[in-house]
This record gives structure tokens, C-alpha cells and sequence, in this order.
């Protein structure tokens, strides 16, 4: 009669333990999905603040519109609390300011040489590097995260505690358009 009554109690610490695992392994995922979106925020804003010091450099050479520092501290104060969709739109403006002063400082060959507006644009590569390392590992725990969410029964898990899919960070229709140049001469 006792085994009986152990045999259920026994599946049944077994299944909760089970549930717990799905449970703290899709917390896990998801803490580490918003680290890493959280270091895409960080080196986006990075980049922001060396356009702004590029910009600052290159208007020597020629007068950029007002509305490019209106652009960027627009951008900075957005990213702080940007979802991924709205990071992606950030991105892509972003590049396209970048886009402009690079026109620039092509049409002013003794910019390019400068000793400032070299290690800025230089930087500038390393930090776009930087934000596509984050987004690529952002986008991989994502998909391992959203992966649980779709297979049981990790599903009924994460639905009984009110885990849903997250988007991943898909900046490829901002970086598949060439930027707009536009410089006054």
C-alpha cells in the first residue's frame, strides 16, 4: 500500500524538479539575453559619442547641418531604453550620419590624414565590430530561448509563468541600404 502511494509522490518531486531545471535554465537565457542588449545599448551609445567627435572635427571643414547634432542626441538619449526593433532604426540612422561625414572627409583629402579624424574613424570600425559581436551573441541566446518557448515542455513552463518569445536584434535591412550623403561643399 506505501509503494503505491510513493511511486506518484516519487514522479512527482521528479517532475517538479524537472520543471524547476526548464524553469532556471530559461530565466538563465533570458537574464543573458538582456545583458547582452543591454552591451549593444552601451557600444551603440560608444559609437554616438565618436560621431559626435568626428563631426565636431570634420565642421571645420565644412559646415554640417544643425539637425546632425540634433540626429545624435536624439539617438543617445533613445538607446537607453530602445526595444530591438527600435535599435535597429537607431542603427541605421546612425550609419547614415556616419555615411555623411565619411563624404566629407573624403572630399577633404588633408582630413583624412588628420591626427585626429584617422584613430576616431578607426575606433569607430572597432565599436561597429564590437555592436555586431553583441548582436550575434544576443541573437544566438535569443534563439536557443525562443527554441524552449516553442518545444515541450519547456513551453508549458515558460507559458505557466508568463515567458513569451523575444525578438531578436535584425539589423539587416538598415545595413543592406548605402547611406544617404549629403554634405554642404
Amino acid at each position: 500500500m506505501i509503494t503505491y502511494l510513493l511511486i506518484p509522490l516519487f514522479l512527482f518531486v521528479i517532475f517538479l524538479i524537472y520543471s524547476l531545471s526548464i524553469y532556471n535554465r530559461l530565466k538563465s537565457l533570458r537574464n543573458a539575453g538582456d545583458a547582452t542588449l543591454s552591451q549593444v545599448r552601451v557600444a551603440m551609445k560608444k559609437r554616438l559619442d565618436m560621431i559626435e567627435q568626428l563631426v565636431e572635427t570634420v565642421k571645420s571643414y565644412a559646415k554640417f547641418e544643425q539637425d546632425t547634432f540634433e540626429k545624435i542626441t536624439s539617438m543617445r538619449a533613445s538607446v537607453g531604453k530602445a526595444g530591438t526593433s527600435e535599435l535597429g532604426k537607431i542603427d541605421g540612422l546612425s550609419r547614415g550620419v556616419l555615411g555623411n561625414i565619411i563624404a566629407v572627409a573624403e572630399n577633404y583629402p588633408e582630413l583624412k590624414t588628420s591626427g585626429t579624424v584617422t584613430p576616431l574613424m578607426n575606433a569607430i570600425k572597432d565599436i561597429e565590430d564590437e555592436i555586431a559581436r553583441h548582436r550575434y551573441t544576443y541573437n544566438n541566446i535569443i534563439q536557443e530561448y525562443n527554441t524552449m518557448l516553442d518545444t515541450i515542455p519547456s513551453k508549458y513552463v515558460g507559458r505557466s509563468v508568463g515567458m513569451w518569445k523575444k525578438e531578436y536584434l535584425d539589423f539587416w535591412e538598415e545595413e543592406l541600404k548605402r547611406p544617404v550623403v549629403s554634405w554642404v561643399g
